[in-house]
């Protein structure tokens, strides 16, 4: 991420759509609402409704915590934390939904895990997800949702240490406006201090030619 020089009031926007962390929860949404049209009941069941808002809150938070950065960040931090917790709780109902049908949840010691991680490592456009999707069971597809769970969460983990730690370093809007003020002033006050030095050299030259043209009328 970069923001703007020092000096400024306003940070320069992140553009959400190029950070992993919005791309792979843009997958998880478009996953989540698969998942729920092919494996539980279309009217009924709350749950629907719970993964598919909590799949969207992910994302959309993300977005609209990363355009209220520009002026706050403490708003950009506090909804990337709300995203973070969307996503999490879906984890919850995917983790609840292969205990109660009899599923596994892959570890380290299902063949097929480590692929599965590091496809989900490698690919962050929705493509080459949905290109598959229709081959995957549903323990399949709640694995893959729920590797990408994990990883959208660790990489979270970490954006957010550096926009607290910048927070910490930067401080917010109010900080932002009080140091460009505070540079304005200093700015203002070195060109009237050189403005009254270039008086003084002025006055001293005049007394000066004032002095020798009285000497030459003499």
């Amino acid at each position: 991420m970069e923001y703007n020089t020092k000096g400024t009031v306003l940070k320069s926007g992140v553009v959400w759509k190029n950070l992993y962390i919005y791309q792979k929860s843009d997958v998880l949404y478009q996953l989540t609402r698969i998942f729920c049209s092919r494996f539980l009941p279309s009217h009924g069941d709350r749950t629907v409704d719970q993964m598919v808002q909590a799949a969207r809150s992910g994302k959309q938070n993300i977005v609209e915590g990363s355009e209220d950065g520009k002026t706050s960040s403490e708003m950009e931090i506090k909804l990337l934390n709300v995203a973070r917790g969307s996503l999490q709780e879906l984890r919850e109902d995917y983790l609840d939904y292969l205990k109660s049908h009899g599923k596994s949840r892959w570890d380290t010691r299902h063949p097929r895990f480590q692929a599965l991680r590091q496809f989900c490592h490698d690919h962050n456009d929705a493509e080459s997800y949905l290109s598959i999707v229709d081959q995957l069971d549903d323990e399949e597809l709640a694995n893959m949702a729920l590797t990408l769970c994990h990883q959208t969460d660790s990489m979270m983990s970490n954006y957010l240490a550096g926009l607290e730690k910048r927070f910490v370093t930067e401080g917010g809007i109010k900080e932002r406006m009080h140091a460009a003020r505070t540079g304005y002033r200093k700015e203002i006050d070195q060109r009237l201090q050189m403005l009254e030095e270039e008086n003084r050299k002025l006055k001293a030259e005049n007394e000066e030619l004032k002095k020798r043209l009285g000497e030459v009328g003499n």
